[in-house]
């Protein structure tokens, strides 16, 4: 998630991925399967927000913005290309893709420090990991930031120059490894004996033990106090009908290619998934898309040298998309005006789509509909004629729009943003659009912007779409696409017209931008932190067996061991319910390296290499266990290292209490 701050508004831009915790969304379709609103959830991201703002405001300093863009061709492919296809054959001439392959993206360069962060925007969706995966995760974005933010803070950047060190880049491309912070932390050993050995089998795993909050170890970034922050972001773009599983769709049970039109395999949606760079492995397909980008972040941000000047502007306003007049052009040549639709979901939304595919008898492409959903549908909400006739073709499955009870189902007022840096323009929307709505409205507005604005703006101008921003409303296509009725053309909620919408209201934008003029804001989008509903039940209490104690090893690493770089070691110990204390600036899982007599943190779970995993034997078992599984890096300094968990434990009766444990140590070699 990343936060823009420009005098009195900011701009909030989501990265999608479907690994996250659910329930902090206040519409009642977007908190169905978290089982309602989750406070936890949501309260700790408002306060992330909250503490990230505070500290840019505390940092601001003087320094410089580049730009810089280029094309990446191997990390997305449509997902939706029978829909594509039905786009006017002159326009899609106009491009050698059916996805957008740029990326684009700004540096930040502090006066005194260097380099200090990077933006970029590219279309490609966060769905490497399947949704079988049960680990939270930022999914190819998230491990793309971190891998960018590892190289920039190992590599270090010139001070004087802002470039990154190119010698070091070159290596990253002729390689497969990625960077990693233990090296700048641990000196390597001059030596490897048997010593290493000997040494570990004198550590034995520690026992559980209790400990104050702020005994917990902070992740590692946050200790490195005397070394400027780098921070990446690996924002979206118009990847609505992109997927990261660029391998293509097959049929998990004759390994065939799926059907083109509808994404099923002998008539089932279910049986045809998506496969990606690392199949069958999706934590590798996830690494590699991220490396994929990472490494073009990189390119760009080492060779960037278009500096940012000019003015800093926005436009803001909400708009009820519910009932929106647009002005269309007709067969003829002529105008008439269209309205945008109360909010409503097709029967193809259930179909899912090949990164994640529904289940039952649904199907991508249906643009009829199926009567016995349709009489399961009127159980919930009948759709009337108006409704029904303003979304053809789209066969509602779910009225959303006019579905009021306990609340509101989905949105109606959204907002729509421009934010002006120099000759970089952001257009800011609040869903996901395909690549050819994306390029539609980035051409108008980009159209209005050089025409109106008497010489300041010209074809050097770089428009930016920022998908997810400020909220979520689903998904934009084209009025052709929105006819094939696939996964995105029934979840583009306002009807056929939604994306002549977003043209329309962001050329107003644009016009009030180039002409100096204010854009007044007489709606503002209902506030139902009050009537949220949550079904999920707190947590009761944890136990462990008589006789152990949390933090305790329940399967300890082998004695006497030592691993390979590249090898797997994982022990598992009595735990808790990590929801008692989400540890926001701690971590649950650290891999400690003997420096001296001391135990230095070298990975903490933010690192893509550890993976901490929680369960508990049954639903209504009150103990649980928590697994840490330590991927060796291939860069790990060679030593002695252990496994430690940190976790906090609810009583029956009194207060959360925190704990933690260590496993025997082991060499690397």
């Amino acid at each position: 998630m990343v936060i823009f701050i420009m005098r009195i508004t900011w701009l909030l831009v989501a990265s999608i991925f479907h690994a996250g915790p659910g329930g902090y969304l206040q519409y009642v379709v977007y908190i169905v399967t978290s089982l309602g609103f989750v406070r936890q959830s949501f309260d700790v991201i408002v306060d992330g927000i909250e503490q990230s703002i505070v500290e840019a405001h505390n940092n601001l300093r003087p320094g410089k913005i580049y730009v810089n863009n280029g094309d990446l061709l191997d990390a997305g492919v449509n997902r939706s290309p029978s829909a594509y296809l039905n786009n006017p054959a002159e326009e899609r001439s106009k491009y050698q893709y059916n996805v957008d392959k740029q990326m684009t993206l700004v540096k930040f360069v502090d006066n005194e420090m260097g380099p200090v962060g990077s933006f970029n925007w590219f279309a490609t969706h966060g769905t490497s990991m399947s949704r079988t995966n049960s680990l939270i995760s930022g999914d190819n974005k998230g491990a793309a930031a971190r891998f960018m933010e590892d190289w920039a803070e190992q590599n270090g950047v010139s001070k004087q120059k802002g470039h990154a060190n190119s010698v070091d880049f070159r290596s990253l491309h002729l390689s497969s490894v990625l960077p990693r912070r233990v090296s700048t932390i641990i000196p390597e050993p001059n030596e490897i004996t048997d010593d290493l050995m000997q040494l570990a089998s004198s550590y034995v795993a520690s026992g559980g033990r209790r400990l104050a909050a702020s005994n917990i170890t902070r992740r590692i970034r946050s200790t490195q106090e005397n070394t400027a922050k780098f921070v990446s972001a690996f924002c979206q773009s118009n990847c609505g009908d992109v997927s990261p599983n660029v391998l293509g769709t097959f049929c998990i049970d004759t390994h065939l290619p799926c059907d083109f039109n509808h994404s099923t395999c002998n008539g089932k949606n279910e049986l045809c998934y998506g496969r990606g760079p690392g199949y069958p492995d999706e934590f590798e397909s996830t690494r590699i898309i991220a490396s994929r980008q990472f490494l073009k972040a990189a390119d760009l941000f080492n060779s960037a040298s278009e500096e940012i000047q000019g003015k800093i502007d926005y436009r803001h306003t909400y708009l009820d998309f519910s009932q929106l007049g647009v002005s269309v052009s007709t067969s003829t040549g002529g105008q008439q005006v269209v309205k945008t639709c109360p909010a409503a979901m097709g029967f193809a939304f259930a179909a899912g789509t090949t990164d994640g595919p529904g289940a039952f008898d649904f199907k991508q492409g249906d643009d009829k509909g199926n009567p016995f959903w349709r009489l399961v549908r009127n159980l919930l909400k009948t759709p009337g004629k108006e409704q029904v006739e303003c979304h053809a073709p789209k066969p509602i499955l779910l009225d959303t729009g006019e579905m009021k009870e306990p609340y509101d189902w989905a949105p109606s007022i959204l907002p729509i943003q421009i934010i002006r840096i120099g000759q970089l323009v952001i257009l800011c929307v609040p869903g996901e659009f395909t690549t050819m709505a994306g390029r539609r409205l980035r051409d108008a507005v980009k159209n209005v912007l050089i025409s109106g604005s008497n010489g300041e703006f010209n074809s050097n101008i770089h428009v930016v779409l920022a998908g997810l921003t400020n909220t979520y409303s689903q998904y934009v296509t084209t009025f052709e696409e929105y006819q094939i009725q696939r996964y995105e053309g029934a979840s583009t909620l306002y009807g056929p017209h939604t994306l002549s919408a977003y043209i329309q209201e962001f050329k107003k934008l644009a016009t009030a931008m180039v002409a100096n003029q204010e854009v007044p804001t007489n709606i503002q989008p209902p506030d139902m932190l009050h009537k949220q509903i949550g079904l999920l039940p707190g947590v009761m209490f944890d136990t462990t067996p008589i006789g152990t104690n949390f933090g305790d090893v329940s399967s300890d690493v082998p004695a006497n061991s030592n691993f390979r770089k590249g090898s797997t070691v994982n022990a598992t110990f009595y735990s808790a319910c990590p929801r008692n204390d989400l540890l926001t600036d701690g971590t649950f899982a650290l891999v400690e390296k003997l420096n001296g007599k001391d135990w230095v943190p070298a990975y903490d779970d933010d690192d893509w290499s550890l993976q901490f995993k929680w369960s508990r034997p049954s639903k209504l078992s009150s103990k649980s266990f928590a697994t840490l599984e330590w991927t060796i890096p291939e860069d790990a300094a060679s030593g002695v290292y252990r496994l430690r968990h940190f976790g906090a434990s609810k009583p029956i009766i009194g207060s959360v209490k925190h704990f933690t444990g260590a496993s025997s140590a082991f060499a690397v070699r």
